[in-house]
C-alpha cells in the first residue's frame, strides 16, 4: 500500500475509482454533465485543489481531493474492496492537515443526507459534525487546538 500526491496523468484512474464507487449508473456521463472532466480536474488541481491516492500493486485503489480556496474536502472515493484497510481515513487525515496548513480552522464536505448511508458514520466517527441540511448533507470539522 503505498500513498502519494496526485498527479496530472492519475486522473483517469480517479475517474474509475470514482465512477466504481459512485451510486449512479450515468457515471461519467453525469460527472461531466457537472463539469467534472479529465481538464477541469486537471486546472483544479493546477490552481485551488490538491490530493492523494493510495495504490495496491500499482493500481489507485483511492483518492481523495480538497480545496483550498474553500476549505472543502471536495472528493475522498475507496474501492469497495479495499475499505475497511484504513486507507479512507489516511487519506482524510492527509487532506485535513493540507486544509490546517492552508490556514484553514474550519473545514467542510457534503455527503448523502441519508443517515444510513455508510460515509455519514465515517465521517462522524472522525470527527466531522452536521452543519447543515439541505439538498445534501453538508458537515464540518475544526482545527484541533493543540494545548
Amino acid at each position: 500500500m503505498q500513498f502519494r500526491e496526485i498527479q496530472r496523468e492519475d486522473i483517469p484512474a480517479l475517474f474509475a475509482v470514482r465512477i466504481a464507487t459512485w451510486d449512479n449508473p450515468r457515471g461519467e456521463a453525469e460527472l461531466n454533465a457537472l463539469g467534472i472532466t479529465v481538464d477541469s480536474v486537471s486546472q483544479m488541481l493546477e490552481e485551488s485543489h490538491r490530493g492523494w491516492l493510495c495504490e495496491i500493486e500499482n493500481r489507485v485503489v483511492g483518492f481523495v481531493l480538497g480545496n483550498k480556496e474553500t476549505g472543502e474536502m471536495w472528493v475522498i472515493a475507496v474501492l469497495k474492496e479495499h475499505e475497511g484497510k484504513g486507507i479512507g481515513k489516511q487519506l482524510l487525515t492527509r487532506i485535513e492537515e493540507w486544509l490546517w496548513s492552508e490556514g484553514w480552522k474550519e473545514i467542510w464536505l457534503t455527503t448523502d443526507l441519508d443517515e444510513s448511508h455508510r460515509a455519514v458514520g465515517f465521517y462522524r466517527h472522525l470527527g466531522w459534525e452536521d452543519w447543515k441540511l439541505e439538498n445534501d448533507r453538508f458537515m464540518k470539522k475544526t482545527r484541533p487546538t493543540h494545548e
